[in-house]
């Protein structure tokens, strides 16, 4: 069967990939996919070795190899290169920007009657009475409050 994403690396892109790999360091999953690259390369000087002789050779799947081969047809070296940028975070964030204001300057005022100061456990339950947010623990305001000064 015909390979469908047929690597043709430019004399650039070449050069640029054995200089990544000569030098060795950088992430192994990079240094990795450029071997790939430059094993399946099927351009002028390209040794056009097949999927599952690049594979056994690196010691990856088979499927890596396609998958490598296809980053680089659609979207260049650098996405064949480099992880995929995250499209959104794994989790939302409990306190936005607009919750984030409530809880600084809930923690600026003065703290509750019978309390000498404000404790995360405090300003927590606040927030929750406030209906800023469904829910938060302590440790969430702490985070929030440890990148502000």
């Amino acid at each position: 069967m015909a390979k469908v994403y047929r690597v043709a690396l430019t004399a650039d892109e070449r050069t640029e990939l054995e200089a990544l790999v000569r030098k060795g360091t950088g992430a192994a999953l990079r240094l990795t996919r450029a071997r790939i690259l430059l094993k399946a390369d099927q351009g002028d000087d390209g040794p056009a070795w097949p999927d599952t002789q690049v594979a056994a050779a690196l010691d990856v799947a088979v499927n890596t190899v396609a998958n490598t081969r296809q980053r680089f047809v659609e979207g260049g070296l650098a996405r064949a290169l480099n992880r995929k940028a995250q499209d959104r975070p794994s989790r939302e964030r409990i306190l936005d920007g607009r919750a984030e204001a409530h809880l600084i300057a809930l923690a600026c005022s003065d703290p509750p009657a019978g309390q000498a100061h404000w404790t995360l456990s405090l300003l927590a339950g606040r927030l929750v009475e406030l209906r800023v947010v469904g829910t938060v623990s302590p440790s969430t305001v702490r985070r929030v409050l440890k990148k502000t000064t």
